[in-house]
């Protein structure tokens, strides 16, 4: 991030020094990163406003959410079948056996094109 223009009648000459914890850094670290600014200034902000505000926004291509939705709809009824079978007191089967580890990889496959689409595990958020 470039550094933002000062002002030139407002010239910060006082300087604190604040002491945190390995966790208390990384919170800062992170709040300071969702919200863009550089850690003087979100304290600064923090400090005379009491709270600051920031805005995620979330881009998803709709067609792929649709898609998405659906692939675990279909999962879904064939894990409700297979729990029918069981219930009704059908026995256990290789045939059965097969279609939950199915059922198990294409949760799997599916979470994994949920993360990408969400930008994997850190999100990928895209600040204002």
């Amino acid at each position: 991030m470039a550094p933002k223009k000062k002002e030139k009648n407002l010239k910060r000459s006082n300087i604190i020094t604040l002491k945190l914890t390995d966790i208390e850094l990384a919170v800062l670290n992170e709040a300071a990163d969702v919200t863009g600014l550089s850690h003087s200034e979100y304290l600064r902000k923090l400090l005379l406003e009491k709270q600051i505000n920031h805005q995620i926004e979330v881009v998803a291509d709709m067609n792929d959410l649709r898609k998405l939705v659906s692939e675990y709809g279909k999962i879904g009824s064939n894990l409700n079948q297979i729990a029918k079978h069981f219930n009704s007191g059908g026995s256990q089967s290789r045939a059965i056996e097969n279609e939950i580890h199915q059922c198990i990889t294409d949760l799997f496959l599916l979470r994994k094109e949920v993360l990408k689409l969400a930008g994997g595990m850190n999100g990928n958020r895209k600040t204002h």
